[in-house]
């Protein structure tokens, strides 16, 4: 039910269910066989890879059937919304790749909207209720119990169309009145009983200022909104599916206030749920999300353990990747939670074939080669990705002192310890093999230094170096690297799902989400490289320059592990 395969010549990809009932739309003639979708985010926060998953639905839906998908501010109240968020949001998607037909404001439509709204009361379809919200709530009833009239219900048009008029004012007092729908209720649809259609809100609005002191409700405003736009498939997440009812009703009004009953079922909107991609080891909610910003518990918006799309591209996942992991979990009718570890693959598999391979030692320890030459170096040739031939090669510099990485280095080594100790072999990555002949410690025990001998017909490209050996280092001459401050990020939370947890979702963080080391080392080719370029640590992840980058103070983030070691430990 959920999907049907499509044949022509090839097996063809799955169909959506979504995409299933466009199609059926269009076969059977519907707004002229149009297709327009929307994308409408409210600006009061930055977006998340939840609205990713809503973005390449939209627009890959617009893309598919040859229509256009428009981007549409639903800023509605302006006492959350800031054009900040707005910038952020069209900077995003671009970012993921995807190009808007127009941009449109719910603002665009307030006196629209207005003009609905006195149509309803005049035709004794809504009034001005001044209880307050509490008292509103609490005549509501319950899904099997029938709510409580408001003593207003039965106001006369005249007296609520002036009131009306007076929430729009500087005077009107937040709180004081709403406008409700006069619908019924007794409806099992909670959304029924006479619904807020507009409130008080004195905040200065972001593009009208002080034009308007009444806003319409979401539900009020987001069906006509799709409407007066042309939209033809309103594409959303389930939540959504109690309210599509009152979305139709909302169409049908507004439809018979303009003279188009007789086209009552076309030429409209059809509003189409799909699950929310949820995350374990994240949190979703914009409010959950705003408390971590404000109470400065990550370091912004785009902290890149964040699950916005900024924090992503901050960590340094590229947008195809966040694409390719939205395609692979598909479109259903049924929440579920998804894997993180997913969506890391997904960005392994998809950095694998884009990421220069630089070196980069993270816990260094001198290795002194005592049979090289002292103030000798050479310049050897490294790929910068086997998986493209393309990406060319650059060069880095070897000599006599070098660093490696600290474990891999044992004095004692068990058996299957293939790197560096006394008495074995290793490849230097481009370079030599070299042959451990000892060590020197501190008074505690610490090693200082790891001296060896190179074979200087060893050297990658030379016969010497098809000889066996069993272990690859990577390293970084001493005088001829960086020092660099690298972050590694991990999981934001300790417990798997976040929000279906009891406890204050703050208590959950997890305190070794970000580790920061000083004391590494990368290569001198690095200073080339921009944030988000994307790079290859050998041996170690996929990692990419921080904006924090200033001249002379490389600062790195940990993108992902080259290996998925959080599920190993979980176990």
């Amino acid at each position: 039910m959920e999907e049907k395969k499509i044949n022509e010549g090839e097996e063809k990809k799955s169909l959506s269910f979504v995409e299933q009932m466009v199609e059926k739309d269009l076969e059977e003639g519907k707004n002229a066989g149009r297709i327009q979708t929307r994308f409408p985010p409210e600006p009061n926060g930055y977006i998340h890879i939840g609205h990713a998953k809503a973005i390449c639905m939209d627009f890959g839906v617009a893309e598919k059937y040859n229509g256009v998908c428009n981007l549409r501010f639903d800023d509605t109240n302006p006492s959350k919304e800031d054009t900040e968020y707005v910038d952020s949001i069209l900077h995003d998607i671009q970012w993921l790749g995807f190009k808007w037909g127009n941009v449109y404001y719910a603002s665009d439509y307030f006196q629209q909207l207005w003009d609905f709204a006195v149509w309803m009361i005049k035709k004794g379809l809504a009034y001005i209720d001044e209880q307050t919200s509490e008292q509103i709530a609490q005549q509501k009833g319950t899904p099997t119990t029938p709510g409580t009239a408001s003593p207003y219900r039965d106001r006369p048009v005249e007296e609520s169309l002036k009131l009306f008029e007076q929430m729009n004012t500087p005077e009107a007092v937040e709180g004081s009145m709403v406008l409700r729908a006069k619908m019924d209720m007794a409806n099992p649809n909670m959304h029924f009983r006479d619904p807020v259609m507009y409130r008080i809100i004195h905040t200065p609005h972001h593009r009208t200022g002080t034009q308007w002191h009444a806003y319409p409700m979401y539900d009020f405003a987001h069906g006509q909104s799709d409407f007066f736009e042309g939209v033809t498939h309103s594409i959303c997440t389930l939540e959504f599916v109690p309210h599509r009812p009152l979305y139709d009703k909302f169409i049908d009004l507004l439809k018979e206030m303009r003279g188009e009953t007789a086209d009552i079922n076309d030429n409209r909107p059809r509003q189409i749920e799909f699950n929310r991609l949820n995350l374990t080891y994240t949190v979703m909610s914009k409010r959950k999300l705003h408390q971590l910003v404000d109470e400065k518990l990550v370091r912004g918006w785009d902290d890149p353990r964040m699950p916005t799309v900024c924090g992503m591209r901050r960590r340094g996942y590229s947008a195809q990747s966040i694409r390719n992991f939205i395609d692979s979990i598909g479109y259903t009718k049924f929440d579920a939670l998804n894997d993180y570890a997913l969506l890391e693959a997904a960005v392994r598999d998809d950095l694998n074939k884009k990421a220069c391979r630089v070196s980069a030692v993270l816990n260094p320890v001198k290795l002194i080669l005592t049979n090289y030459p002292e103030g000798q170096s050479e310049e050897l040739e490294a790929i910068n990705n086997p998986e493209n031939e393309a990406d060319g090669s650059h060069t880095i510099t070897f000599s006599r002192e070098l660093w490696i990485e600290r474990d891999d280095f044992m004095e004692d080594a068990p058996k299957k310890f293939f790197r560096l100790s006394p008495g074995k072999e290793v490849r230097l990555k481009n370079a030599y093999i070299i042959k451990c002949t000892g060590c020197k410690k501190d008074d505690e025990g610490n090693v200082t230094e790891i001296y060896a001998e190179y074979d200087p017909l060893s050297k990658s490209g030379m016969e010497g170096a098809n000889r066996k050996v069993k272990g690859t280092l990577h390293w970084l001459s001493v005088n001829h690297c960086q020092k660099a401050e690298v972050r590694l990020y991990d999981r934001l939370f300790n417990v798997e799902n976040p929000s279906a947890d009891d406890r204050d979702f703050r208590d959950l963080l997890n305190p070794e989400s970000l580790k920061v080391l000083n004391n590494c080392y990368v290569e001198n080719y690095l200073s080339e490289k921009k944030a988000g370029d994307f790079l290859q640590f050998q041996r170690i992840g996929y990692f990419t320059l921080d904006p924090d980058t200033t001249p002379g103070h490389l600062v790195f983030n940990r993108t992902v592990g080259l290996k998925d070691t959080w599920a190993k430990i979980n176990k």
